[in-house]
Formats: C-alpha cells, sequence, structure tokens
C-alpha cells in the first residue's frame, strides 16, 4: 500500500525519483510548524484577517469565508506561500491568545479547556474561583451552641483545605 501523506496530519512523504522534493518537505515542515507547541490568535474569527503575521494562526470559526471557506474548525496558519490549513484531531490542543487559555479538539469540535486563570469550570459554568479571603472561625455570642459551632468549623476546615478560602 503506498501513501502519500502521514496518517494523522497529512505531511506529505517523499519518494525514490521525485522531482521537487524540496517542496515537499518544505511543506511537512509548515504544517509541523503550525502544529508543534501550537498557538493561536483567536477562535472566534470566521474569515482571515486583512494582513496577518507570517506564522500567526486561527482556529477557524463555523461559517469561514474568503480564504478559509470549508475550513470551519480548522487551524488557519499564514506562511510566506499563503494559508495553510490542518484539520484537527481528538486531543489536539492549541492555546488561543485572546481566550488566555487552552482549548482542545475532542473529536467532534474546539472546548475551552476546564482550567483557566480564573477558575475551573465544568459545562462553561465557573465552579471554582481564585481564593478567597479568610473567614474568622467563630467566637462570642451570649449563648453558646457547640453543635453549631462545630458544623461551622468543619465547613471552614474543608473549604481551606480545598483551597476556596485562606487560612
Amino acid at each position: 500500500m503506498t501513501m502519500d501523506a502521514t496518517f494523522r496530519w497529512a505531511l506529505p512523504q517523499l519518494f525514490a525519483g521525485q522531482a521537487h522534493k524540496e517542496l515537499f518537505h518544505n511543506e511537512a515542515l509548515s504544517r509541523i510548524d503550525m502544529l508543534l507547541h501550537g498557538a493561536a490568535e483567536s477562535a472566534d474569527a470566521a474569515g482571515p484577517p486583512a494582513s496577518p503575521a507570517i506564522g500567526c494562526c486561527w482556529i477557524v470559526a463555523p461559517g469561514a469565508t474568503g480564504d478559509w471557506e470549508g475550513q470551519d474548525g480548522a487551524l488557519a496558519c499564514w506562511t510566506a506561500g499563503g494559508w495553510r490549513f490542518a484539520a484537527p484531531r481528538a486531543g489536539l490542543a492549541i492555546a488561543v491568545a485572546d481566550r488566555g487559555h487552552v482549548m482542545k479538539y475532542d473529536g467532534s469540535g474546539w472546548q475551552d479547556e476546564a482550567v483557566r486563570e480564573d477558575g475551573l469550570y465544568i459545562g462553561g459554568r465557573r465552579v471554582v474561583a481564585v481564593q478567597g479571603a479568610a473567614i474568622s472561625d467563630p467566637s462570642g455570642g451570649t449563648t453558646v451552641d457547640t453543635e453549631a459551632r462545630s458544623a461551622i468549623a468543619s465547613l471552614l476546615s474543608a473549604l481551606r483545605t480545598h483551597g476556596l478560602i485562606g487560612s
């Protein structure tokens, strides 16, 4: 079985006696360069920017237009030879500059990373934020309810253990 591209990232392969091998080799290097330690400017643009810098990449948003038409969800990178596209595969992770966090391709679409600078997200909803200020332990009062104080102390201990509030 003869293949003209690699299975995972469609990197062009060289063959004995092939003319212009440097073209195929350079194309493979361009694709490797856009995927290795991947970073993108944005994942929200459906059309190419007017004046992209060489080496800058974008995750193409749905409804792609212009030179990106038909490339929804692909990684688009501007090179000296024009736009290069790589179809994502499950597990591809790209740092997205304008979102400030990583996005991962799950096999059917791009998903925002759960752990972000401002907290932990589950189902798109932030469930843990940055650590809050310390809460002082209960004390004083005219009537001491030891059972309530014990329960509050246990809650505070758990919150501190999980890093949700300071000590």
